[in-house]
């Protein structure tokens, strides 16, 4: 193996790998990307359903706001990359962006591999060289920076970025390497979980209404009688229960629950309307259309399978005549719509995850320069940080940034 030296060395060509990579290779340092992937930035193709969400509209305040207490240490990323600035990034590379209804913002031609085009041509403009299929099996720190050993070569680096994602889509490889690395250099390792993953549920009758979106929805997670986390805007029904936004952006706390078998859902399926105008509304359609059937009468408002799963669970059967429909059964009816109570079986884990939860203890990382607190001249960004905001783009702007930072920060050599 020939021993090369660089000024920096990266592990990991993600999202933060390969800005923080272009960014240490602009000011001029030497720098090395390593990837075990035969392809860079594999998960980022993968995202947002093959069209990537690069990031959200809103300012730096709303991105650290999305995450909750965590967000503070997100300051001085935006404020090295904001949000504006990300966008500009990718249209300066001729990727246009349009943003949606929701905030969501993505290329306008709805293409991961445009996203993905737009860094790798940042890198190679940068003058840094990109290694694939060259995965990192030993790092030692040196008195003088530190040695890293692949199969085909032992590197010398004065620096080195760690950006190499979580355990989310383990497919694309992120498979956790990362956490190994930061704990040999004495860093602590909030426990990894599966975020923003679809939630299983195992009651047939919800099981069967696969296919079946609800645009607006409130969602929540409950233990006994405590919320732990609530939702509000689309829910979509599965083979195997539940995913769409809400369900997404409240796993989390299913995944990181100790006993997930005792949480269960709240689901108001009508959340624009209050109990006592949906009880209103089925007691005088019940008095002035009594022939037609209660199934019919719920259609309005929900989709027709829904109707009928939500009425067979209140006890009622679809084809019943609202004639006669009593008060008593009215609130049952109410109560499946405006309460809808589903036990929680789990989550479908890291292979279907978006993010992950959990990794390097964020107070052991200087924010200010992304570096490790524990071990002067090592960089942390990214994903393998115990940082995870929700659905929307916010988790790519916070790699974005982390890894601008990093790179930024890590070619600012002492007395130059």
């Amino acid at each position: 193996m020939t021993a090369t030296s660089w000024d920096i060395v990266v592990i990991g060509a993600g999202a933060a790998g390969l800005l923080a990579a272009s960014q240490a290779a602009e000011r001029g340092r030497r720098t090395l990307l390593l990837e075990k992937n035969r392809k860079a930035g594999v998960k980022i193709l993968m995202s947002g359903g093959t069209r990537c969400n690069i990031t959200h509209a809103t300012d730096n305040r709303g991105i650290v706001e999305a995450f909750g207490p965590p967000g503070k240490f997100l300051h001085s990323a935006l404020a090295a990359l904001s949000v504006d600035e990300t966008i500009a990034l990718f249209e300066s590379e001729g990727v246009p962006t349009k943003t949606e209804e929701n905030g969501k913002i993505f290329p306008v031609s709805n293409k991961a591999s445009d996203v993905l085009d737009a860094l790798l041509r940042r890198l190679q403009r940068s003058g840094a060289t990109l290694a694939l299929e060259e995965p990192l099996l030993d790092i030692q720190r040196l008195a003088s920076g530190f040695t890293l050993t692949t199969p085909r070569r032992c590197l010398n680096a004065s620096r080195v970025i760690l950006t190499t994602g979580g355990k989310s889509y383990p497919g694309s490889g992120t498979t956790g390497d990362g956490y190994g690395i930061a704990a040999r250099f004495g860093h602590t390792i909030v426990p990894p979980r599966p975020a923003l993953v679809p939630i299983t549920v195992s009651i047939p009758w919800v099981l069967e209404l696969r296919g079946i979106t609800i645009p607006d929805v409130c969602l929540r997670v409950c233990a006994a009688e405590a919320c732990l986390a609530s939702r509000r805007g689309s829910l979509l029904f599965a083979h195997f229960g539940l995913t769409g936004p809400v369900a997404l952006d409240v796993s989390r706390v299913v995944s990181g629950h100790s006993r997930p078998e005792t949480l269960h859902l709240e689901i108001d399926l009508l959340p624009s309307l209050p109990e006592a105008a949906l009880d209103e509304f089925l007691r005088t359609e019940a008095a002035s259309a009594g022939g037609k059937q209660l199934a019919g009468i719920l259609a309005g408002h929900l989709p027709r399978r829904l109707g009928d799963a939500l009425l067979c669970h209140a006890g009622m059967q679809p084809e019943r005549k609202s004639a006669g429909l009593s008060k008593l059964e009215r609130g049952q009816l109410v109560r499946a719509v405006k309460n809808l109570r589903l036990p929680v079986a789990g989550t479908l884990g890291f292979g279907k995850a978006e993010v992950t939860a959990g990794g390097v203890a964020l107070d052991e990382v200087d924010s200010r320069r992304m570096e490790s607190k524990r071990l002067p001249g090592l960089y942390i960004a990214g994903e393998v940080l115990d940082l995870d905001g929700p659905i929307g783009g916010y988790n790519f702007q916070a790699a974005f940034s982390t890894g601008w930072l990093a790179g930024d920060m890590a070619a600012r050599f002492p007395g130059e």
